[in-house]
């Protein structure tokens, strides 16, 4: 199990314990995290799943890939540069402990 605990835009924060392979957008939506809506299932065609990877792990996730950059475009809260779609974080033991936050809105 990898532990990850998301923050939302008031400051709450929840952790959750999912099982390794499966999607940080997978995760929060199977656990009823409000603000993480996964719109599209997971194929990166939303940005309903946009969030925010605290510093400290960013250099733990693999670069976006070119579908996913196009779609963080299109995000309804602010694009930063730690800003990723949640749907393309597959957790592993690598990312144990990885904390992100929630934007405002997401639509």
């Amino acid at each position: 199990m990898v532990d990850v605990t998301l923050i939302d835009a008031g400051g709450l924060s929840r952790t959750l314990q999912v099982p390794e392979g499966q999607s940080l957008m997978q995760a929060a939506v199977s656990a009823g995290v409000r603000g993480i809506v996964g719109e599209c299932g997971g194929s990166a065609m939303c940005a309903t799943c946009h969030v925010y990877v605290v510093e400290a792990f960013a250099d733990r996730l693999p670069a976006p890939l070119e579908t996913e950059l196009e779609m963080l475009e299109c995000t309804a809260g602010e694009r930063l540069p730690n800003s990723r779609l949640g749907c393309q974080i597959k957790l592993s033991t690598a990312l144990d402990g990885l904390v992100v936050r929630l934007p405002e809105r997401q639509q």
